[in-house]
């Protein structure tokens, strides 16, 4: 739902590569130059420049080191750089983890339609994040509407977007209102957008090799399951929050957790119900976990890493909710395994129905391999949220309770969400670096808290407040119909019956 972790390196990973890192483990980050990291030089090395190689001389002669000494450091970061270079590979068909909902559900028609990506990338040794978030409005036009255009289909707003929040909360944006050049894959979590080609070059309309996007794409970004790369350059459309001029980034990314059990078919975020224009927004988890490797340069320093917790989730439909809140952590302390957590709440307008609104919430956590989901219909879900700076929720289903507790001190960053109301305008408020309490128990038969599962901490969780107004705290719990909540738990594959009818099989799912 968002638009929206420093740990210590205390933690086993099992039975997967960890998403928390273990000690002397092969997470590593090299920042160019060291800039205001010099209190993490141990943890990482300068980048091999100019510049870079001139302030390590000085330092390492300042510090005394010996010819040799430097020497080994040097033949360090070569090794360390090597190790940190992304390797791309073509999105397979059929590839595990693959959620439902992961393509582009656009269906051509001339609603009001958007739809929004968002992809994120924790660097714990630097506590530092980077969230890149896509969306695009209105696609039937891939230009501003005409005067008969908006006399004939109503004001709409075009355009394709792309916002990144990233290391020390700040902040770069580049839009453009024709959408031509966007491309997005029917069924695969697959698309990009060229805001500028290259001379005599035509854009991509698919995934295309590294390589290749480098020689056809100036400004843009292409996006895959397991690759992201692109270049932006700020529009100057923003004045509220501290920018920087360009971004460039290229990693790869090795999913570790979809939405469900591993070892089972991924979920639906929003059941099976979400094959259908009912309730809208939509909203789906495509990546709980991942580990990414790869590098962002990002106001004059260049971020390595390796095996960094990622994350990505999506959502679409006629228009966001009403208000929003959301919490989502891949960096945690305090237990062994891998840890994911997304959590989330919505005030959001009933089909047919202008004036009506619902709760929506739920809590999903994934704990070494296996998923433990809060949703309407297998339990009931609470919160108590502020304006700013206090998330709490609490849920229980027949096997489990949950409750966290999210807080934060930081302003936080405002950014972009595309809405009916303004177009690609302000409307909601993130931060990367809030405090965070996780506890998750065994439900004994009387409804009390048994066994305990995990009570872990964070201080990288993200947390985000959109929509409004919010003069309060919003206190609230999910109230599901009780025909709704049989209905979600009927067994239904839509997915796996349209597999066999690919014609009637709709856009994204």
């Amino acid at each position: 739902m968002a638009n929206a972790f420093s740990m210590s390196n205390m933690f086993q990973t099992l039975p997967f590569p960890c998403l928390n890192p273990k000690p002397n483990s092969t997470n590593s980050v090299s920042v160019s130059p060291l800039k205001s990291h010099q209190q993490f030089f141990p943890k990482f090395f300068i980048a091999n420049s100019k510049k870079a190689g001139a302030a390590a001389s000085t330092m390492d002669a300042e510090s005394g080191f010996a010819e040799e000494e430097q020497r080994s450091k040097a033949a360090k970061f070569k090794e360390s750089a090597a190790a940190m270079n992304p390797v791309y590979k073509p999105t397979p068909s059929n590839r595990p983890l693959r959620t439902p909902h992961s393509g582009y559900h656009f269906d051509g028609s001339t609603r009001k339609f958007f739809e929004g990506w968002y992809f994120k990338v924790s660097i714990p040794e630097c506590r530092q994040s980077f969230c890149f978030m896509y969306s695009v409005e209105n696609p039937a036009f891939s230009k501003k509407l005409s005067t008969l255009e908006v006399l004939q289909y109503g004001p709409r707003f075009t355009g394709v977007g792309a916002q990144i929040l990233g290391a020390d909360d700040k902040y770069i944006c580049q839009y453009a209102e024709d959408s031509p050049n966007f491309w997005g894959s029917r069924h695969e979590l697959m698309l990009g957008n060229t805001f500028s080609a290259k001379k005599n070059m035509r854009p991509p309309s698919k995934e295309v090799p590294p390589q290749e996007f480098d020689q056809r794409v100036l400004e843009g970004f292409q996006v895959t399951p397991l690759w992201h790369q692109g270049f932006i350059r700020d529009d100057g459309r923003t004045s509220y929050v501290e920018t920087v001029k360009t971004a460039r980034w290229e990693y790869s990314t090795r999913p570790i957790y979809g939405w469900g059990n591993v070892d089972s078919k991924q979920k639906s975020t929003a059941g099976w119900l979400a094959a259908f224009p009912v309730f809208e927004p939509h909203w789906q988890m495509c990546m709980a976990g991942g580990l990414s490797t790869g590098w962002i340069e990002w106001d004059g320093e260049r971020f390595e890493f390796e095996n960094a917790p990622s994350y990505s989730e999506k959502n679409w439909g006629g228009g966001f909710p009403r208000r929003w809140f959301w919490v989502q952590c891949n960096v945690f302390e305090g237990a062994s395994g891998d840890i994911a957590l997304t959590a989330a709440g919505g005030l959001r307008q009933l089909p047919g129905l202008s004036d009506t609104f619902e709760n929506a919430a739920l809590i999903g956590v994934h704990y070494r391999g296996v998923f433990y989901e809060f949703v309407p219909w297998n339990g009931v879900v609470k919160w108590e949220v502020s304006q700013w700076g206090y998330w709490f929720m609490s849920a229980e289903n027949k096997t489990h309770k949950v409750e966290l507790v999210a807080t934060t001190k930081d302003p936080g960053t405002t950014l972009r969400a595309p809405t009916s109301e303004a177009g690609f305008a302000p409307a909601c408020k993130d931060t990367c670096s809030a405090e965070l309490r996780l506890e998750l128990w065994d439900r004994r038969s009387d409804g009390s808290k048994g066994n305990s599962i995990l009570d872990v901490t964070s201080n990288m969780a993200a947390v985000e407040v959109g929509g409004g107004p919010w003069f309060s705290p919003w206190k609230g719990q999910t109230n599901t119909p009780e025909f709704v909540s049989r209905a979600l738990n009927l067994p239904v594959d839509v997915e796996g019956l349209l597999d066999s009818v690919p014609l009637l099989k709709p856009p994204g799912l």
